[in-house]
């Protein structure tokens, strides 16, 4: 059975492995009862043991460590119904915990929950997805490493192109001259071909 489908129901005692979720709530099954039914997230709110930190005199740690803890420790379980034994087992156990915030409840709820895990034989370890999301942040490096190769071929071909049209010989403009011939005669150029007339000569008159 895996931690990370451990969950605890509120209303309910006890934990519960998550066996599907619905959109109005989930079929779970109860680890002392094995009993399975529906439950539905309108009533009740759902957490998963993994989700779950503990407040320390420090950082917070997952409530997974404190668990580890315990089973490496070798202590018996305190009597959950005595709350001095209780704070008193995990003094030993966890000292880092900030039994101020912890409270009397919270630490007979562990001791209870543990009991549970190890009866049905629950591995206490969380999912190994953080080892996978760094896998996959180690592989993305390589993929945009492709980019800048991409880039510097494209400018290669760019200026490979621009080296052609430098080499290429530079077109002559067409001179004014074939241009002016291209043109019909000016008004001026047609005057100069056309015959000059005559001017009529004028007729003398007889003195008297």
């Amino acid at each position: 059975m895996e931690y990370g489908k451990i969950i605890s129901i509120t209303g309910m005692s006890g934990l519960f492995e998550l066996v599907g979720s619905k959109k109005d709530g989930a079929i779970v099954k109860s680890l002392e009862d094995k009993s399975t039914k529906f439950v539905s997230s309108r009533v009740h709110n759902f957490s998963h043991l993994e989700s779950i930190e503990v407040y320390t005199v420090r950082d917070n740690v997952n409530l997974v460590e404190l668990l580890q803890a315990i089973q490496a420790s070798g202590e018996a379980l305190p009597d959950q119904k005595d709350a001095a034994s209780i704070k008193a087992f995990f003094e030993k156990v966890y000292p880092d915990m900030d039994f101020e915030r912890v409270y009397a409840s919270d630490m007979k709820k562990m001791v209870k929950w543990y009991s549970v895990l190890k009866d049905n034989q629950v591995e206490l370890k969380l999912p190994e997805v953080e080892e996978e999301e760094a896998t996959n942040e180690t592989e993305m490096p390589e993929v945009k490493e492709a980019e800048p190769v991409k880039a510097s071929s494209k400018q290669t071909k760019v200026e490979a192109a621009t080296a052609e049209e430098e080499e290429k010989p530079a077109e002559k403009p067409a001179s004014k001259k074939a241009k002016t011939v291209a043109t019909e005669p000016t008004t001026d150029e047609s005057a100069a071909e056309a015959p000059k007339k005559k001017a009529p000569r004028k007729k003398k008159t007889e003195e008297l």
